[in-house]
């Protein structure tokens, strides 16, 4: 039986986590539950999985919890950052599942890793802040690392066919989102509504944003130069926007080796918890007689800067690529309140970049200091900039 702590139980990936949970009870138990605001799905989670501490955005949204709470529960309630923490090195749990949205998942997997929690993976931006930083953390707690992004799954699936050494690239394929066809006209006036209609995944509104912009690939490639220790060179990106083939991996002879499923992400989240077994999930099995030209190509770096500017953050290094992160932060929910257009979001980015002053990708308050600098910088830019 494996003990489980579940960061951002409420969002889409945490929901996805507990139905595993439901369809396999003999393998696994929740010990720690983490959520933000959403304490009526929260407190539905907790009478169904009965875990030992809870925790909430704040004060006032634990009282509300426990309100919802049968009284014969016999867990706690913490909130806050300090609360998230606990439920990650919950010392009851074997692994932490890290699904936090955004640079609030950073300090809790940290605390996770410290632990000595395997983790299983899915919030990217841990690795986009503090990529060098964490990666030293795991290797000095002798931790395990597994990826839940699709993307990541399948790169760590295929470079188990061959040696690291023999590596000549990782493949990274992007849907291309809803507006891969548009032109930088069309995109000037698309809706926030459109935005958030991906064609294949059903996401969290901060992912389907970034998904759109392409930002969700750049922060993947910065995320696989440090889960996978390539180069940036190594890492490509290719647009398939079928989502069947997940990521591929070029090894030095040619070989290319490609992961292929159904676009759900019950796939790489069960690998994840039962690696390096697989455990037979009720899902529907990949046809590929219906899967008539598979379409490959190449990122328009034009149409889509976010992109490129992650790659640029990613050769600069040090705190650029959370200085890149907290600014996109900023933009998507500027863009989701309507306060600003949906070119905006990567205009903002590149200008927060842009004033970008420096410091160490080892040194956590220089990291923490770089994130709160670009929200600040893309706040500004913001308000004095038309929507």
């Amino acid at each position: 039986m494996k003990h489980l702590a579940v960061l951002g139980s409420t969002g889409s990936i945490g929901v996805n986590v507990l139905s595993i949970v439901r369809q396999f009870p003999e393998r696994f138990r929740i010990v720690g539950l983490a959520a933000g605001t959403n304490v009526s799905l929260l407190a539905e989670q907790v009478v169904a999985f009965q875990p030992d501490l809870v925790s909430v955005i704040d004060e006032y949204h634990a009282e509300k919890l426990a309100a919802l709470l049968p009284e014969d529960w016999c867990g706690r309630i913490v909130y806050g950052v300090e609360g998230a923490t606990q439920v990650a090195a919950c010392e009851s749990a074997d692994m932490t599942i890290s699904a936090v949205v955004g640079a609030a998942g950073l300090l809790p997997t940290i605390a996770a890793i410290e632990a000595g929690k395997d983790i299983g993976l899915a919030n990217k931006e841990t690795l986009v802040l503090a990529g060098r930083l964490v990666m030293n953390k795991v290797r000095q707690n002798r931790v395990q690392l597994l990826p839940i992004d699709s993307e990541h799954s399948a790169i760590f699936q295929a470079l188990e066919a061959g040696r690291r050494e023999d590596v000549a690239r990782i493949i990274l394929t992007a849907s291309g989102g809803p507006f891969l066809e548009r032109s930088v006209e069309q995109l000037q006036h698309v809706s926030c509504d459109e935005a958030l209609n991906h064609p294949n995944w059903s996401m969290g509104k901060k992912i389907s944003i970034d998904s759109a912009t392409l930002m969700n690939k750049g922060l993947e490639v910065i995320e696989a130069r440090w889960l996978f220790d390539m180069d940036p060179e190594a890492i490509n990106v290719v647009v398939h926007p079928q989502s069947i083939v997940h990521s591929l991996v070029e090894f030095r002879d040619g070989s290319v080796l490609a992961q292929l499923g159904i676009p759900d992400m019950k796939i790489p989240i069960a690998y994840a918890l039962s690696y390096p077994e697989r455990m037979a999930l009720q899902l529907k099995q990949l046809n590929l007689w219906q899967c008539d030209n598979l379409v490959f190509r190449e990122p328009d770096f034009q149409r889509f800067p976010a992109l490129r500017l992650a790659y640029e953050a990613l050769g600069r290094g040090g705190t650029a690529p959370a200085v890149l992160n907290g600014a996109n932060e900023v933009a998507v929910a500027a863009f989701l309140a309507r306060r600003i257009s949906f070119l905006r979001i990567s205009a903002i980015v590149e200008q927060t970049l842009a004033q970008e002053t420096g410091g160490s990708d080892t040194d956590l308050s220089d990291l923490l200091a770089a994130d709160r600098a670009a929200r600040q910088c893309a706040e500004a830019l913001i308000a004095g900039s038309p929507a």
